[in-house]
């Protein structure tokens, strides 16, 4: 039976499996090991039934200790190996971002921002990665940005090629309309400045792999320099999810 890589929810729109994408060496990256999402405090009812199926065994929330104020952790935490890992140090709010600018760039800048300020989180998230035990999910609000530069990290480690990576990013866009009626749902009255709301184009990640190339000498060396993961710890990654 194929695998699927989206895990359809009700409530969630872009729960997705990082099985099946294949390494410079020739192996693949174990399904039902490492899954990437939007916000699992939306679970509930049959939501929860499906996720509870799924054996995550490790929860990593990479929001702002307020939007989990606001919107809620998912259910019951204490079932899981639990962290929030805040990789993002500057808030902005996509839904007002003058129409006008270049989304792309923009979006890169953010994503430049995080990669400067988060490296202590970006590092927790990787090695909690490495070591957790069970299947393990990492996400944010939408699954889209931040949940796709650890995605993006984790797979440039087990040297997936770029073009995949670019690929796996891009599959945001599935659920952007979805995502977006979300939000006009949750703020009524409120208007949408910016077009590009909820969008993830492979051009975004490419300008983010380009601009850490550019400032760091490549992906890679980012994480490994600069972030500081480990030969050991990227032993580990590959040990627990390729297969």
């Amino acid at each position: 039976m194929p695998h699927s890589r989206h895990i359809p929810f009700e409530r969630l729109h872009n729960f997705r499996d990082l099985g099946g994408y294949r390494t410079a060496d020739g192996r693949t990256l174990a399904w039902g090991t490492l899954y990437r999402a939007d916000s699992l405090g939306k679970l509930s009812g049959a939501d929860w039934d499906r996720f509870l199926d799924l054996g995550v065994r490790t929860v990593i929330d990479l929001r702002y200790p307020w939007e989990i104020e606001a919107k809620g952790r998912i259910p019951e935490p204490e079932r899981f190996a639990y962290a929030n890992l805040s990789i993002e140090h500057r808030p902005y709010d996509q839904a007002a971002i003058d129409p006008d600018v270049d989304p792309w760039r923009y979006l890169a800048d953010r994503f430049a921002e995080v990669a400067e300020d988060g490296v202590e989180e970006i590092r927790g998230a990787l090695e909690l990665i490495a070591d957790g035990t069970g299947p393990t999910v990492f996400h944010c609000t939408s699954g889209k940005d931040r949940t796709g530069l650890i995605a993006a990290f984790v797979l440039t480690l087990l040297e997936v090629p770029e073009e995949e990576i670019l690929a796996d990013f891009a599959l945001t866009e599935l659920a952007t309309a979805r995502l977006t009626a979300d939000w006009h749902a949750a703020h009524p009255g409120r208007t949408m400045r910016w077009p590009s709301y909820g969008r993830a184009p492979a051009t975004v990640m490419s300008l983010v792999l380009a601009d850490l190339t550019t400032r760091y000498g490549s992906p890679a060396a980012y994480l490994t320099e600069t972030v500081g993961i480990t030969p050991d710890t990227v032993a580990r990654l590959r040990a627990r999810l390729l297969v």
